[in-house]
Protein backbone atom coordinates (compact mmCIF):
# COMPACT_ATOMS: atom_id res chain seq x y z
CA UNK A 1 0.00 0.00 0.00
CA UNK A 2 1.04 3.42 -0.40
CA UNK A 3 3.06 5.19 1.85
CA UNK A 4 2.53 9.17 0.06
CA UNK A 5 1.50 11.95 2.58
CA UNK A 6 -1.84 12.54 3.56
CA UNK A 7 -2.39 16.61 3.81
CA UNK A 8 -4.68 17.35 6.28
CA UNK A 9 -6.44 20.78 5.77
CA UNK A 10 -7.66 22.81 8.36
CA UNK A 11 -9.80 24.96 8.32
CA UNK A 12 -12.37 26.20 11.43
CA UNK A 13 -11.97 23.61 12.67
CA UNK A 14 -8.58 24.24 14.94
CA UNK A 15 -8.70 21.60 17.22
CA UNK A 16 -7.60 18.00 17.36
CA UNK A 17 -9.94 16.34 19.45
CA UNK A 18 -13.16 14.97 17.63
CA UNK A 19 -11.63 16.38 14.12
CA UNK A 20 -12.88 13.56 11.57
CA UNK A 21 -10.62 14.66 8.97
CA UNK A 22 -7.64 14.34 11.32
CA UNK A 23 -9.37 11.23 12.64
CA UNK A 24 -9.24 9.24 9.49
CA UNK A 25 -5.94 10.46 8.40
CA UNK A 26 -4.42 9.22 11.81
CA UNK A 27 -5.84 6.16 10.73
CA UNK A 28 -5.04 5.67 7.73
CA UNK A 29 -1.65 6.64 8.71
CA UNK A 30 -1.28 3.72 11.42
CA UNK A 31 -2.37 1.28 8.74
CA UNK A 32 0.13 1.99 5.91
CA UNK A 33 2.74 4.03 7.70
CA UNK A 34 2.15 7.10 5.65
CA UNK A 35 3.06 10.53 6.91
CA UNK A 36 0.74 13.35 8.20
CA UNK A 37 1.04 16.90 6.93
CA UNK A 38 -1.28 19.48 9.06
CA UNK A 39 -1.47 22.46 6.62
CA UNK A 40 -3.40 25.65 7.48
CA UNK A 41 -4.14 27.81 4.27
CA UNK A 42 -4.07 31.87 5.21
CA UNK A 43 -6.50 31.90 1.67
CA UNK A 44 -6.25 35.04 -0.32
CA UNK A 45 -9.43 36.42 -2.12
CA UNK A 46 -8.70 35.68 -5.93
CA UNK A 47 -9.17 32.65 -8.29
CA UNK A 48 -12.77 30.39 -9.41
CA UNK A 49 -14.96 30.70 -7.36
CA UNK A 50 -15.03 33.86 -7.03
CA UNK A 51 -13.29 35.35 -3.81
CA UNK A 52 -15.45 34.88 -0.70
CA UNK A 53 -17.30 38.46 -0.23
CA UNK A 54 -16.46 38.23 3.49
CA UNK A 55 -13.29 38.08 4.41
CA UNK A 56 -11.71 37.80 8.06
CA UNK A 57 -12.44 40.73 10.21
CA UNK A 58 -9.92 42.60 12.21
CA UNK A 59 -11.27 40.90 15.46
CA UNK A 60 -10.72 37.35 13.79
CA UNK A 61 -7.78 37.90 12.57
CA UNK A 62 -6.68 38.61 15.97
CA UNK A 63 -8.04 35.34 17.19
CA UNK A 64 -6.69 33.33 14.33
CA UNK A 65 -3.29 34.63 14.92
CA UNK A 66 -3.44 32.51 18.76
CA UNK A 67 -5.35 29.71 17.77
CA UNK A 68 -2.96 28.75 15.28
CA UNK A 69 -0.09 29.79 17.41
CA UNK A 70 -1.87 26.88 19.72
CA UNK A 71 -2.50 24.70 17.27
CA UNK A 72 1.17 24.56 16.03
CA UNK A 73 2.05 23.89 19.40
CA UNK A 74 -0.59 20.62 19.64
CA UNK A 75 1.04 19.48 15.98
CA UNK A 76 4.53 19.43 16.81
CA UNK A 77 3.89 18.06 20.32
CA UNK A 78 1.75 15.26 18.56
CA UNK A 79 4.57 14.73 16.16
CA UNK A 80 4.17 16.70 12.92
CA UNK A 81 4.60 20.09 12.68
CA UNK A 82 1.97 22.23 11.45
CA UNK A 83 2.37 24.21 7.83
CA UNK A 84 1.16 27.21 7.14
CA UNK A 85 1.16 28.53 3.62
CA UNK A 86 -1.05 31.43 1.75
CA UNK A 87 -2.81 31.91 -1.39
CA UNK A 88 -5.65 30.84 -3.22
CA UNK A 89 -6.30 27.50 -2.04
CA UNK A 90 -6.38 24.98 -4.77
CA UNK A 91 -2.87 26.69 -6.26
CA UNK A 92 -1.72 25.98 -2.67
CA UNK A 93 -2.81 22.24 -2.24
CA UNK A 94 -1.83 21.91 -6.07
CA UNK A 95 2.34 23.22 -4.86
CA UNK A 96 2.10 20.85 -1.94
CA UNK A 97 0.66 17.57 -3.62
CA UNK A 98 3.52 18.01 -6.45
CA UNK A 99 6.20 19.10 -3.95
CA UNK A 100 5.95 15.46 -1.71
CA UNK A 101 3.55 13.53 -3.46
CA UNK A 102 0.89 13.30 -1.72
CA UNK A 103 -1.70 11.08 -3.25
CA UNK A 104 -5.26 11.72 -0.28
CA UNK A 105 -6.18 15.61 0.85
CA UNK A 106 -8.31 15.52 3.98
CA UNK A 107 -10.87 18.31 5.05
CA UNK A 108 -13.84 19.08 7.41
CA UNK A 109 -16.73 20.84 5.68
CA UNK A 110 -17.32 24.54 5.65
CA UNK A 111 -21.14 25.58 4.99
CA UNK A 112 -21.13 29.67 3.31
CA UNK A 113 -22.22 29.81 0.11
CA UNK A 114 -18.57 31.22 -1.37
CA UNK A 115 -16.91 27.93 0.95
CA UNK A 116 -18.81 25.90 -0.14
CA UNK A 117 -18.55 26.39 -3.97
CA UNK A 118 -14.68 26.49 -3.56
CA UNK A 119 -14.54 23.21 -1.77
CA UNK A 120 -16.59 21.55 -4.13
CA UNK A 121 -14.58 22.86 -7.32
CA UNK A 122 -11.05 21.72 -5.29
CA UNK A 123 -12.63 18.62 -4.44
CA UNK A 124 -13.47 18.17 -8.65
CA UNK A 125 -10.46 18.92 -9.95
CA UNK A 126 -8.30 16.83 -7.24
CA UNK A 127 -10.40 13.82 -7.98
CA UNK A 128 -10.42 13.99 -11.61
CA UNK A 129 -6.58 13.86 -11.13
CA UNK A 130 -6.12 10.41 -9.03
CA UNK A 131 -6.32 12.35 -5.47
CA UNK A 132 -8.15 10.57 -2.57
CA UNK A 133 -9.97 14.19 -1.60
CA UNK A 134 -12.99 13.20 1.02
CA UNK A 135 -14.36 15.79 2.95
CA UNK A 136 -16.05 15.75 6.99
CA UNK A 137 -18.73 17.07 9.04
CA UNK A 138 -16.82 18.50 12.25
CA UNK A 139 -18.69 21.84 12.62
CA UNK A 140 -22.20 20.93 13.12
CA UNK A 141 -24.82 18.19 14.64
CA UNK A 142 -26.41 17.90 11.65
CA UNK A 143 -25.89 18.43 7.97
CA UNK A 144 -28.14 21.05 6.97
CA UNK A 145 -29.73 19.19 3.77
CA UNK A 146 -30.82 16.23 6.19
CA UNK A 147 -33.24 17.91 8.30
CA UNK A 148 -36.55 18.18 6.52
CA UNK A 149 -39.88 18.83 7.68
CA UNK A 150 -43.04 16.64 6.80
CA UNK A 151 -43.43 18.17 3.49
CA UNK A 152 -39.67 17.73 2.94
CA UNK A 153 -39.08 21.35 2.77
CA UNK A 154 -36.36 23.08 4.96
CA UNK A 155 -37.87 25.14 8.01
CA UNK A 156 -38.26 28.28 8.08
CA UNK A 157 -39.28 28.77 12.28
CA UNK A 158 -36.94 27.34 15.11
CA UNK A 159 -39.15 25.74 17.63
CA UNK A 160 -40.56 23.09 14.98
CA UNK A 161 -36.61 22.45 13.29
CA UNK A 162 -35.64 22.54 17.34
CA UNK A 163 -38.57 20.15 18.08
CA UNK A 164 -37.46 17.72 14.71
CA UNK A 165 -33.95 17.59 15.58
CA UNK A 166 -33.84 17.40 19.22
CA UNK A 167 -36.19 14.43 18.89
CA UNK A 168 -34.51 12.63 16.14
CA UNK A 169 -30.61 13.73 16.90
CA UNK A 170 -27.83 11.02 18.08
CA UNK A 171 -24.76 12.20 17.20
CA UNK A 172 -22.06 10.29 17.53
CA UNK A 173 -19.47 10.28 20.48
CA UNK A 174 -16.65 12.54 20.21
CA UNK A 175 -13.06 11.43 19.46
CA UNK A 176 -10.15 11.70 21.12
CA UNK A 177 -6.88 13.73 19.73
CA UNK A 178 -4.82 10.98 17.74
CA UNK A 179 -2.41 9.93 20.05
CA UNK A 180 0.80 10.84 17.72
CA UNK A 181 0.91 11.75 13.92
CA UNK A 182 3.79 10.54 12.12
CA UNK A 183 6.01 13.60 10.51
CA UNK A 184 6.99 13.58 6.60
CA UNK A 185 10.62 13.01 6.30
CA UNK A 186 11.53 16.31 4.93
CA UNK A 187 8.97 18.65 6.69
CA UNK A 188 7.85 20.75 3.33
CA UNK A 189 9.10 24.99 3.45
CA UNK A 190 6.06 27.00 4.97
CA UNK A 191 5.38 30.52 6.18
CA UNK A 192 6.34 32.34 9.73
CA UNK A 193 2.94 32.84 11.48
CA UNK A 194 4.03 36.40 12.38
CA UNK A 195 4.67 37.32 8.42
CA UNK A 196 0.90 37.07 7.81
CA UNK A 197 0.03 40.13 9.66
CA UNK A 198 -2.98 39.19 11.75
CA UNK A 199 -2.16 41.29 14.77
CA UNK A 200 -3.19 44.68 15.25
CA UNK A 201 0.22 47.01 15.51
CA UNK A 202 -0.52 50.63 14.30
CA UNK A 203 -2.63 51.12 16.40
CA UNK A 204 -2.39 47.70 18.51
CA UNK A 205 -6.40 48.10 19.75
CA UNK A 206 -6.38 44.03 20.56
CA UNK A 207 -5.30 44.83 24.55
CA UNK A 208 -8.74 44.49 25.83
CA UNK A 209 -9.29 41.06 23.61
CA UNK A 210 -5.49 39.72 25.35
CA UNK A 211 -7.12 40.79 28.56
CA UNK A 212 -10.19 39.04 28.18
CA UNK A 213 -9.63 35.92 25.79
CA UNK A 214 -7.50 32.95 25.73
CA UNK A 215 -7.58 31.19 21.89
CA UNK A 216 -7.13 27.81 21.55
CA UNK A 217 -8.42 23.94 22.32
CA UNK A 218 -7.49 23.94 25.92
CA UNK A 219 -8.84 27.12 26.72
CA UNK A 220 -12.38 25.65 24.96
CA UNK A 221 -12.44 22.38 26.83
CA UNK A 222 -11.52 24.07 30.28
CA UNK A 223 -14.58 27.48 29.83
CA UNK A 224 -17.08 24.18 28.83
CA UNK A 225 -15.67 22.44 31.74
CA UNK A 226 -16.23 25.43 33.97
CA UNK A 227 -19.48 26.27 32.68
CA UNK A 228 -21.39 22.87 32.97
CA UNK A 229 -19.74 22.93 36.72
CA UNK A 230 -22.12 25.39 37.96
CA UNK A 231 -23.64 28.37 36.19
CA UNK A 232 -25.54 26.09 33.49
CA UNK A 233 -27.36 25.40 36.72
CA UNK A 234 -29.20 28.74 36.73
CA UNK A 235 -28.71 29.27 32.79
CA UNK A 236 -32.31 29.48 32.12
CA UNK A 237 -32.58 32.85 33.89
CA UNK A 238 -29.22 33.89 34.13
CA UNK A 239 -27.99 34.42 30.30
CA UNK A 240 -30.08 37.62 29.90
CA UNK A 241 -28.39 39.29 32.77
CA UNK A 242 -25.42 41.09 31.61
CA UNK A 243 -23.93 42.39 34.58
CA UNK A 244 -23.87 38.56 35.76
CA UNK A 245 -21.23 36.23 34.38
CA UNK A 246 -24.09 33.73 33.16
CA UNK A 247 -23.25 32.00 29.91
CA UNK A 248 -20.76 29.87 28.61
CA UNK A 249 -18.98 32.04 26.32
CA UNK A 250 -18.11 29.94 24.42
CA UNK A 251 -19.10 31.31 20.54
CA UNK A 252 -15.98 32.32 19.59
CA UNK A 253 -14.33 28.71 20.67
CA UNK A 254 -17.38 27.53 18.01
CA UNK A 255 -16.81 29.42 15.55
CA UNK A 256 -13.03 28.51 14.92
CA UNK A 257 -13.94 24.96 15.47
CA UNK A 258 -11.10 25.05 18.74
CA UNK A 259 -14.11 23.07 20.37
CA UNK A 260 -17.12 21.12 18.31
CA UNK A 261 -20.84 21.12 18.97
CA UNK A 262 -21.00 17.13 19.24
CA UNK A 263 -18.41 18.19 22.20
CA UNK A 264 -20.91 20.36 23.71
CA UNK A 265 -23.63 18.11 23.19
CA UNK A 266 -22.22 15.44 24.61
CA UNK A 267 -20.81 16.76 27.43
CA UNK A 268 -24.47 18.61 28.20
CA UNK A 269 -26.19 15.50 28.59
CA UNK A 270 -23.65 14.17 30.60
CA UNK A 271 -23.19 16.53 33.15
CA UNK A 272 -27.61 16.21 33.41
CA UNK A 273 -27.24 12.62 33.46
CA UNK A 274 -24.84 13.13 36.98
CA UNK A 275 -26.48 16.14 38.07
CA UNK A 276 -30.45 16.15 37.25
CA UNK A 277 -30.92 19.65 39.02
CA UNK A 278 -29.01 20.99 36.40
CA UNK A 279 -31.63 19.86 33.63
CA UNK A 280 -33.61 22.66 33.04
CA UNK A 281 -30.36 25.34 32.42
CA UNK A 282 -28.79 22.54 30.29
CA UNK A 283 -32.18 22.23 28.36
CA UNK A 284 -31.86 25.86 28.08
CA UNK A 285 -28.35 26.13 26.49
CA UNK A 286 -28.83 23.14 23.97
CA UNK A 287 -31.83 25.07 23.15
CA UNK A 288 -29.33 28.05 21.95
CA UNK A 289 -26.94 25.60 20.13
CA UNK A 290 -29.85 24.17 18.51
CA UNK A 291 -30.20 27.99 17.31
CA UNK A 292 -27.02 27.82 16.12
CA UNK A 293 -28.05 24.73 13.90
CA UNK A 294 -30.89 26.73 12.61
CA UNK A 295 -29.05 29.43 11.72
CA UNK A 296 -26.90 27.28 9.04
CA UNK A 297 -30.32 25.48 7.86
CA UNK A 298 -31.58 28.47 7.20
CA UNK A 299 -28.08 29.98 5.43
CA UNK A 300 -27.82 26.53 3.61
CA UNK A 301 -31.76 26.90 1.56
CA UNK A 302 -31.27 30.83 1.38
CA UNK A 303 -27.53 31.63 0.27
CA UNK A 304 -28.41 35.17 0.06
CA UNK A 305 -29.27 35.49 4.01
CA UNK A 306 -26.30 37.85 4.52
CA UNK A 307 -27.45 39.89 2.19
CA UNK A 308 -30.89 40.32 1.40
CA UNK A 309 -34.21 40.13 3.33
CA UNK A 310 -35.89 36.76 3.74
CA UNK A 311 -39.10 38.71 3.76
CA UNK A 312 -39.78 40.25 0.23
CA UNK A 313 -41.61 42.81 1.49
CA UNK A 314 -38.17 44.51 2.69
CA UNK A 315 -36.40 44.16 -0.47
CA UNK A 316 -37.28 47.86 -0.71
CA UNK A 317 -37.53 49.21 2.59
CA UNK A 318 -36.83 52.92 2.95
CA UNK A 319 -33.88 52.51 5.43
CA UNK A 320 -32.37 56.17 6.20
CA UNK A 321 -29.16 57.13 5.40
CA UNK A 322 -27.56 58.95 8.82
CA UNK A 323 -23.59 58.92 8.57
CA UNK A 324 -23.43 60.79 12.67
CA UNK A 325 -26.18 58.34 14.06
CA UNK A 326 -24.14 55.33 12.92
CA UNK A 327 -20.35 56.69 14.07
CA UNK A 328 -22.25 57.09 17.52
CA UNK A 329 -24.30 53.91 17.77
CA UNK A 330 -20.36 52.47 16.93
CA UNK A 331 -18.62 54.49 19.12
CA UNK A 332 -20.94 53.80 21.76
CA UNK A 333 -22.59 57.72 22.41
CA UNK A 334 -25.80 57.14 21.74
CA UNK A 335 -26.88 58.65 25.21
CA UNK A 336 -28.41 55.83 26.11
CA UNK A 337 -26.55 53.82 28.71
CA UNK A 338 -27.24 50.09 28.02
CA UNK A 339 -26.47 50.47 24.08
CA UNK A 340 -23.52 52.18 24.72
CA UNK A 341 -22.58 49.67 27.32
CA UNK A 342 -23.01 46.98 24.97
CA UNK A 343 -21.08 48.79 21.81
CA UNK A 344 -18.13 49.30 24.41
CA UNK A 345 -17.89 46.23 25.32
CA UNK A 346 -17.62 44.96 21.62
CA UNK A 347 -14.87 47.31 20.84
CA UNK A 348 -13.31 46.52 24.17
CA UNK A 349 -13.63 42.52 23.92
CA UNK A 350 -14.34 41.91 20.86
CA UNK A 351 -17.65 40.09 22.49
CA UNK A 352 -21.38 41.41 23.69
CA UNK A 353 -23.72 39.54 26.11
CA UNK A 354 -26.67 38.12 23.71
CA UNK A 355 -29.19 40.00 25.50
CA UNK A 356 -27.32 43.50 24.74
CA UNK A 357 -26.64 42.50 21.16
CA UNK A 358 -30.61 42.57 20.73
CA UNK A 359 -30.88 45.32 22.27
CA UNK A 360 -28.26 47.35 20.12
CA UNK A 361 -29.44 45.88 17.08
CA UNK A 362 -32.79 46.69 17.89
CA UNK A 363 -31.85 50.79 18.43
CA UNK A 364 -30.25 50.70 15.21
CA UNK A 365 -32.74 49.29 12.42
CA UNK A 366 -35.77 50.15 14.40
CA UNK A 367 -34.89 53.70 16.67
CA UNK A 368 -32.62 55.25 14.14
CA UNK A 369 -33.84 53.23 10.55
CA UNK A 370 -30.61 52.54 9.70
CA UNK A 371 -30.19 48.76 7.75
CA UNK A 372 -29.65 46.05 9.32
CA UNK A 373 -26.28 45.36 6.69
CA UNK A 374 -24.80 48.09 8.44
CA UNK A 375 -24.74 46.66 11.68
CA UNK A 376 -23.91 43.07 10.29
CA UNK A 377 -20.93 44.63 8.44
CA UNK A 378 -19.33 46.34 12.00
CA UNK A 379 -20.24 43.01 14.17
CA UNK A 380 -18.63 40.90 11.51
CA UNK A 381 -15.08 43.29 11.45
CA UNK A 382 -15.44 43.21 15.47
CA UNK A 383 -16.69 40.12 16.64
CA UNK A 384 -14.14 37.71 17.73
CA UNK A 385 -17.09 35.33 17.57
CA UNK A 386 -18.43 36.49 13.85
CA UNK A 387 -20.08 33.86 12.13
CA UNK A 388 -21.69 34.48 8.68
CA UNK A 389 -24.85 32.03 9.35
CA UNK A 390 -25.33 33.54 13.10
CA UNK A 391 -24.73 37.03 11.71
CA UNK A 392 -26.79 37.31 9.20
CA UNK A 393 -29.41 34.88 10.73
CA UNK A 394 -29.39 37.14 14.27
CA UNK A 395 -29.60 40.68 12.83
CA UNK A 396 -32.50 39.50 9.87
CA UNK A 397 -34.07 37.79 12.93
CA UNK A 398 -34.22 41.20 15.24
CA UNK A 399 -35.38 43.94 12.22
CA UNK A 400 -38.07 41.51 11.22
CA UNK A 401 -37.44 40.80 7.85
CA UNK A 402 -35.85 37.09 8.41
CA UNK A 403 -37.47 33.75 9.27
CA UNK A 404 -38.68 32.32 12.68
CA UNK A 405 -41.47 34.57 14.42
CA UNK A 406 -39.89 37.36 15.09
CA UNK A 407 -42.71 40.35 14.08
CA UNK A 408 -41.51 44.29 12.88
CA UNK A 409 -43.56 45.02 15.61
CA UNK A 410 -40.55 44.44 18.11
CA UNK A 411 -39.42 47.05 19.52
CA UNK A 412 -36.90 47.07 22.20
CA UNK A 413 -37.09 49.98 25.09
CA UNK A 414 -33.37 50.74 25.83
CA UNK A 415 -34.57 51.94 28.97
CA UNK A 416 -37.16 49.10 29.90
CA UNK A 417 -34.29 46.62 29.07
CA UNK A 418 -31.43 48.14 31.50
CA UNK A 419 -33.82 48.75 34.37
CA UNK A 420 -34.41 44.56 34.08
CA UNK A 421 -31.57 43.08 32.98
CA UNK A 422 -29.22 45.54 34.61
CA UNK A 423 -31.48 46.72 37.72
CA UNK A 424 -28.04 47.98 39.58
CA UNK A 425 -26.68 49.31 37.11
CA UNK A 426 -23.55 47.42 37.36
CA UNK A 427 -22.95 46.37 33.55
CA UNK A 428 -23.32 50.02 32.67
CA UNK A 429 -21.28 51.19 35.11
CA UNK A 430 -18.45 48.47 33.87
CA UNK A 431 -18.47 49.94 30.58
CA UNK A 432 -19.78 53.57 30.81
CA UNK A 433 -17.28 54.71 34.35
CA UNK A 434 -19.26 58.18 33.73
CA UNK A 435 -22.08 57.17 34.92
CA UNK A 436 -20.45 55.03 37.87
CA UNK A 437 -22.12 57.50 40.67
CA UNK A 438 -25.18 57.48 39.30
CA UNK A 439 -28.15 55.61 41.34
CA UNK A 440 -29.52 52.71 39.81
CA UNK A 441 -32.58 54.50 39.24
CA UNK A 442 -31.19 56.79 36.86
CA UNK A 443 -28.52 55.03 35.30
CA UNK A 444 -30.39 53.87 32.64
CA UNK A 445 -31.84 57.10 31.75
CA UNK A 446 -29.31 59.87 33.06
CA UNK A 447 -31.16 62.91 31.10
CA UNK A 448 -34.50 62.29 33.06
CA UNK A 449 -32.35 62.52 37.00
CA UNK A 450 -32.67 65.68 38.73
CA UNK A 451 -30.08 68.32 38.17
CA UNK A 452 -28.63 68.24 41.58
CA UNK A 453 -28.34 64.75 41.66
CA UNK A 454 -26.43 65.19 38.26
CA UNK A 455 -23.81 67.54 39.64
CA UNK A 456 -22.88 65.12 42.61
CA UNK A 457 -22.85 62.54 40.44
CA UNK A 458 -20.28 64.63 38.70
CA UNK A 459 -21.93 64.06 34.83
CA UNK A 460 -22.63 66.95 32.48
CA UNK A 461 -25.37 65.56 30.45
CA UNK A 462 -23.98 66.88 26.56
CA UNK A 463 -20.10 67.06 27.53
CA UNK A 464 -19.03 64.01 29.94
CA UNK A 465 -22.12 62.13 28.77
CA UNK A 466 -24.23 62.25 25.27
CA UNK A 467 -27.56 63.28 25.57
CA UNK A 468 -29.88 61.02 23.61
CA UNK A 469 -29.33 60.93 20.02
CA UNK A 470 -32.81 60.61 19.20
CA UNK A 471 -36.42 60.22 21.20
CA UNK A 472 -37.10 56.17 21.59
CA UNK A 473 -40.63 56.85 21.76
CA UNK A 474 -40.90 59.07 19.13
CA UNK A 475 -38.68 56.82 17.39
CA UNK A 476 -40.34 53.74 17.63
CA UNK A 477 -43.57 55.18 16.77
CA UNK A 478 -41.78 56.32 13.33
CA UNK A 479 -40.76 52.79 12.92
CA UNK A 480 -44.02 51.29 13.39
CA UNK A 481 -46.15 53.63 10.97
CA UNK A 482 -43.46 52.53 8.53
CA UNK A 483 -43.53 49.06 8.74
CA UNK A 484 -47.21 48.44 9.16
CA UNK A 485 -47.59 50.87 5.87
CA UNK A 486 -45.07 47.92 4.43
CA UNK A 487 -46.95 45.17 5.38
CA UNK A 488 -50.90 46.95 4.15
CA UNK A 489 -48.89 47.79 0.65
CA UNK A 490 -47.53 44.54 0.08
CA UNK A 491 -50.44 42.15 1.58
CA UNK A 492 -52.63 41.14 -0.71
CA UNK A 493 -56.04 41.80 -0.85
CA UNK A 494 -57.95 39.59 1.27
Amino acid sequence: MSASPIIVWFRNDLRLADNPALTAAAQASAERGAPVIPLYILEEETGDPPCDPWPLGGAQRWWLHGSLERLATCCARHGSPLLLRRGEPGAVLDALIAETGAECVLWNRRYTPAQTARDAAIKERLKARGIDARSFNAGLLAEPWTVRNKSGGPFKVFTPFWRHLSATLNPPLPTRAPSALKAPAKAPAGDALDSWGLLPTKPDWAAGLRKRWVPGETAALSHLADFLDGPVGAYATERDRPDRDGTSALSPYLAFGEIGPRQVWHAARHAADARPELAPGIDSFLREVGWREFQYHLLHHAPELPDRPLDPRFADFPWREDAAGLLAWQRGRTGYPIVDAGMRQLWETGWMHNRVRMIVASFLVKDLLLPWQEGERWFWDTLVDADLAQNAGNWQWVAGCGADAAPFFRVFNPVLQGEKFDPEGDYVRRYVPELDRLPPRWIHQPWAAPTELLRQAGVRLGDDYPRPIIDHGVARDRALALFEERKRRVEPAS
